[in-house]
Order: C-alpha cells, then structure tokens, then sequence
C-alpha cells in the first residue's frame, strides 16, 4: 500500500458511544483513514459485499469487531465472513469488553489478526491507534 492511499476502516459495534470514541481517535490519525460503521454483524456484511451504496468500504481496509451485540454478533459475524469465498481473507480485529480466555480462543479460531479489550487499550483507544499505524505501514493488505 502506498502512503497515498486511504485505509478503510470498517467498523463493526452497536454501542455509539464506542463508535463515537473509535472515530474520533482514528481522526488524530496523520494517515488518510476512513471509518465505515456497521451497528452489527449483519449490517457488517452488507457493507463488506457491496450491498450499501452509501457505505462504500474500499479496500485495503481492516475490519474492528466488537463480539456482543444484537441481530448478528461478532463470533456468528466471524463464521459468516470465514464461510464467504470473497471475504474470507478479511483482516479483522476483535475490540471489545470481554476479557474471557474462552472468547479469546474462539475470536483466534476464526483467524483474527489480534484481540483487544477496549479497557486495556488506553485513553482515547491511544493502544489501537498505535497498532493501526504501525500495522498499516508494516503489513501488506490484500487489495
């Protein structure tokens, strides 16, 4: 990926407040991102597939996955993309409150790239803004 391009962030959680707090520290980013917000897993698919012409999510991206919500969770979000022969390449990072080893194993079954907890990543998520940096720039995202 060349440092011209804009990364899509494609964000998948039902709490606003917790979207709100994602978006707001992806805009202190110095990299062009742009954040798509999906309420649930459902509504994360559609946009993955192209099924929302409002909510275009270009690649490269990266998906951030919350695990409980309602309608589609995060584990029945994961199966469904893993399932999907366009989308099972996705890169995708659980963010969520659930700090239970079991959830972990299961997020890791389903090949995520990392698990965090949002209580652990710091004031205004300053932990995931540093990863996605330095995973932007490190990692080369199917285009």
């Amino acid at each position: 990926m060349s440092e011209d391009d804009t990364l899509t962030v494609v964000l998948i959680e039902d709490d606003d407040v917790a979207a709100e707090a994602v978006e707001r520290s992806l805009s202190r980013l110095e990299e062009r991102v742009k954040l798509i917000w999906a309420h649930d897993g459902q509504d994360g698919l559609d946009v993955l597939r192209g099924r929302d012409p409002a909510r275009i999510a270009a690649r490269p991206r990266l998906i951030l996955l919350d695990l409980n919500m309602p309608r589609m969770n995060g584990f029945e979000f994961l199966r469904a993309m893993r399932e999907d022969p366009t989308l099972r390449d996705e890169i995708a990072f659980v963010l969520t409150t659930s700090d239970d080893d079991t959830d972990r194993s299961r997020a890791y079954h389903e090949n995520i790239a990392g698990y965090m907890v949002k209580s652990a990543v710091g004031p205004q998520f300053a932990k995931l803004i540093q990863l996605l940096r330095s995973y932007r720039h490190a990692v080369k995202l199917p285009g």
